[in-house]
């Protein structure tokens, strides 16, 4: 697994990965297309809640050392993610190197459905301003307010709520995920959008109070 990961500007994919690893290894002389990879990504719920696995991508393509004068560009980017100096040997000896995965092909399977995404895409994406705080947003939810959560089966019209268990499962910009389970164990997902995009966590304080509220009323 790796220490750390980012995508370039050109949407390649950069990994920090151990020197001794097998991936470090057979790609200590690989050149342009001689060693194809595939990476595979596992979103995990970070609640407790049945079938926690949200959803896998694959990013396919070929691997490399980054080398050279790219060393420098790609270690910054990194940084951004985590201290690496250490980890790269900028005071010492290098016990992990930098691999660059070119990406072909990416599949995703997700809350969503499966579908292609265009690799192009992968340079241009930005990161949903909730990143950062979902897991510990999701676990305040579920710990604190899940009778709140869980009065949100309100806002889905006639529906049996009566032993129903609601626990928040993902969050992101444009709304909450919740789902819910009942006593013979059948679950369904519901997806609750926000008025409007959040940008940080003040406005999702102020999107789940109109959230709340809306359930309240009804």
């Amino acid at each position: 697994m790796p220490a750390a990961r980012t995508v370039t500007p050109d949407g390649d994919v950069i990994l920090l990965v151990s020197g001794e690893s097998a991936a470090a290894r057979a790609a200590a002389h690989a050149q342009d297309d001689d060693l194809t990879a595939v990476i595979e990504i596992t979103d995990v719920a970070p609640v407790s809640v049945p079938h926690r696995i949200r959803g896998r991508a694959w990013l396919a393509g070929w691997l490399t050392h980054v080398r050279g004068d790219d060393r420098a560009a790609c270690a910054a980017l990194l940084a951004e993610r985590r201290p690496v100096g250490e980890l790269l040997g900028l005071h010492g000896r290098p016990s992990f190197v930098m691999l660059r995965l070119e990406v072909g092909e990416i599949s995703v399977d997700d809350l969503w459905g499966a579908e292609h995404v265009d690799p192009e895409e992968l340079a241009t994406v930005e990161p949903d301003p909730m990143v950062n705080h979902e897991t510990e947003l999701l676990q305040h939810l579920a710990a604190a307010h899940r009778d709140r959560i869980a009065d949100l089966c309100a806002l889905l019209g006639p529906r049996e709520s009566a032993g129903t268990t609601a626990v928040p499962l993902a969050l992101d910009r444009l709304g909450l995920r919740v789902r819910f389970t009942g006593d013979g164990g059948s679950s369904f997902d519901a997806r609750f959008d926000f008025p409007a995009p959040v940008r940080d966590v003040c406005d999702l304080r102020r999107a789940m109070h109109t959230l709340f509220a809306a359930a309240g009323h009804r």
